[in-house]
């Protein structure tokens, strides 16, 4: 297959995806609100949470499929009576991954539909889009699908809240795991030129000091042909690559470098490193061979791990998802869900929006990833460190290594999964 018709078969799938990547004295969940002041969204028997996502456009191929996720795990847990004896209803509006168009159907599930909070709003400018609208109007704005460092700010947001480990956490802990197992190896770098690579670069950088890196190189989303970029990473004598890139784009530099007979090492942050979805890219001849020895940054339970909350989560998919492949964005999506139950039931029988807020800010939610959150009311990040993962005859799991990131150092640490309780049903 030539360059270009393999570049273009790429970059077909790449753009399906490309375009993604107060209450301070509320410190402890109050036990029940008063019933009297029902908060929006609550009802004797259901909680109505919302979010915008891209379920058509250019974005819909790679992440439609995580709020699909989420929704299976809310019918599961419906069906073993809920959270406080009521449902989760989770209204999913398609924002098409415009941020205009984001604006609108969020104050419509604000103003319209009355949601209770909006839970797992996708992508870094479609959300940006909306985040001072949701604050504004102290609307609960958990776990927001990005990695972004922008959900972390208490004082400025107070109601908005991450999930994903950020982009400089992810940047740190490869650049980290590069240095401790290559230590003579030349590193590089090659980044979206956003903030999800400029996020990256800082991480790296922390890790390796501002001369660390051997080369960076950075692209648009907009061009889906990175032979420039990968050809000079190339002639930089580059060996080992972190990658700040979708998972389209990660296909689509690992494809280009394979036709220009080029094999390095590549570290890929975990939102672009999905081993089924990059084989569904690459395609199955190729994909396996090309993706030997991947290595990703993960803070969930791993797809080729024997967690007991993948377990859980594969058998929800299968009831309750259609049959739907079952990849990393499944455990992402589930785990969001899972989270937000969690918080419910902590937030008490009769909840508000105020004891909503005051359940995360806790401290005492566990969540379902390798590592505690670290949510608290001067936190608003979910995860402070990831885990390295490797793909190993197909086998994407962890490979022991560990590392967290606070006060501007980079440490190895421990895992420490959450075990599954209750059958995954909170307060159970």
């Amino acid at each position: 297959m030539s360059q270009h018709s393999f570049a273009r078969r790429v970059a077909a799938m790449a753009g399906a995806s490309a375009v993604l990547v107060a209450l301070a004295g509320c410190s402890t969940p109050a036990a029940t609100g008063d019933p009297a002041e029902a908060a929006p969204g609550v009802s004797d028997d259901t909680v109505t949470i919302g979010a915008h996502t891209p379920l058509t456009g250019p974005a819909a191929a790679g992440y439609s499929s995580i709020s699909a996720a989420a929704t299976a795990y809310f019918d599961y847990l419906n069906e073993q009576g809920g959270v406080h004896g009521r449902s989760i209803e989770y209204l999913v509006k398609d924002d098409g991954y415009n941020p205009a168009t984001t604006q609108t159907v969020v104050r419509e599930l604000v103003q319209e539909d009355e949601v209770f909070a909006i839970v797992n709003g996708l992508g870094t400018p479609t959300h940006t889009a909306v985040l001072d609208y949701l604050n504004q109007n102290e609307v609960p704005d958990l776990f927001v699908a990005s990695g972004s460092t922008s959900w972390n700010q208490p004082e400025k947001y107070p109601f908005t809240f991450g999930f994903n480990a950020d982009y400089i956490v992810e940047g740190a802990a490869l650049a980290q795991y590069a240095a401790d197992e290559y230590p003579a190896k030349k590193v590089c770098l090659l980044g979206q030129d956003d903030d999800f690579g400029d996020e990256m670069i800082e991480g790296a950088q922390l890790a390796l000091g501002d001369d660390g890196l051997t080369h960076i190189e950075r692209y648009s989303v907009s061009n889906q042909d990175v032979a420039a970029q990968i050809g000079a990473l190339k002639a930089a004598g580059c060996e080992i690559n972190i990658l700040a890139t979708i998972n389209g784009f990660t296909a689509l530099a690992l494809g280009t470098a394979a036709q220009l007979g080029w094999f390095p090492m590549w570290f890929s942050s975990s939102s672009g490193g999905d081993y089924p979805t990059l084989v569904g890219y690459l395609g199955e001849d190729v994909g396996p061979k090309l993706l030997q020895g991947f290595v990703g940054a993960n803070y969930l339970p791993a797809l080729g791990g024997d967690s007991e909350w993948v377990t859980l989560f594969q058998q929800v998919n299968d009831e309750y998802n259609d049959g739907a492949p079952f990849d990393g964005n499944t455990i992402y999506g589930m785990s969001v869900a899972y989270l937000f139950a969690e918080a419910l039931e902590a937030a008490g029988e009769n909840p508000t929006r105020a004891s909503l807020i005051g359940a995360v800010t806790s401290g005492d939610l566990a969540g379902t990833g390798i590592l505690p959150l670290s949510f608290s009311e001067d936190s608003h990040a979910a995860y402070l460190g990831v885990g390295i993962t490797a793909v190993d005859q197909g086998v994407q799991d962890y490979v022991g290594a560990t590392y967290a990131v606070e006060g501007g150092s980079v440490t190895a640490v421990e895992q420490a999964p959450v075990a599954l309780s209750g059958e995954g049903v909170p307060g159970s």
